[in-house]
């Protein structure tokens, strides 16, 4: 699951455990109730918003395993809507939010990374990795566009996503994905609490972040928004009328 614990004026969220930090319901729900804390203890003071992992995983993209023990594919659905709605959150927190990947990010591990405002990655060990075309599965509009928001090259798009590049830390800052790359997994974190405490020292009004950075995203925050399967069911209702 995850912990949350305040530094100061930094909220660190930690996915705890040495697993793969699966993106399933109760994980989505343990973060996104975290969010929920961090946004209700935000009001009144300058703070930032740092999520890192335990282990030699970030987090592996969503629990497949589990969605594949149901005869139906609701569970997937399920997953992706819960985490549709953790991003929305993210994009919305009144706060400055860094990830600290201290493991491989695959997938929709790697979304929920990108879907912060800074990512700094450990050297030593990891890569951001969107492994739909190596796995067979279609990536979701709203994945491509936080890939879009996050990923300014052309370039580097076609490498994330057509050629499913495993991106190591210094390939990902080479190609500006990443903000910083750290030696550890240690020092990752530290370098994370010291870029929070930096941005805390400009003392910003956090609501009036929260709202710049959903203009500077609108896209994004519009993609997260549109739910593709309800789209879908209604065009196949229209298409038999």
């Amino acid at each position: 699951m995850c912990t949350l614990e305040k530094r100061g004026s930094i909220f660190i969220l930690t996915l705890t455990g040495l697993d793969e930090h699966r993106l399933n319901p109760p994980l989505l729900d343990s973060i996104q109730s975290a969010l929920h804390r961090v946004r209700s203890e935000s009001n009144s003071s300058s703070t930032a918003l740092i999520t890192t992992a335990h282990g030699k995983f970030f987090s592996n993209g969503y629990d497949l395993a589990w969605a594949k023990a149901a005869d139906t594919n609701p569970r997937l659905k399920l997953m992706a809507s819960k985490l549709r709605s953790l991003v929305a959150d993210l994009i919305s927190l009144p706060v400055p939010t860094i990830a600290a990947v201290t493991g491989h990010a695959s997938a929709a591990g790697c979304i929920l990374a990108l879907s912060h405002d800074y990512v700094l990655m450990r050297k030593d060990r990891g890569f951001l990795y969107m492994s739909e075309m190596d796995i067979g599965l279609r990536v979701p509009a709203w994945f491509v566009a936080v890939i879009r928001s996050k990923i300014g090259s052309p370039a580097a798009r076609r490498e994330v996503l057509l050629r499913a590049a495993k991106l190591t830390a210094v390939a990902a800052e080479g190609m500006g994905v990443v903000e910083a790359v750290e030696g550890g997994a240690e020092e990752t974190v530290v370098a994370a609490v010291r870029l929070g405490e930096e941005l805390v020292g400009r003392r910003w009004d956090g609501q009036v972040y929260g709202q710049i950075r959903m203009a500077v995203f609108a896209d994004l925050v519009s993609a997260v928004r549109f739910d593709e399967e309800k789209d879908s069911d209604a065009d196949k209702v229209a298409s038999r009328l």
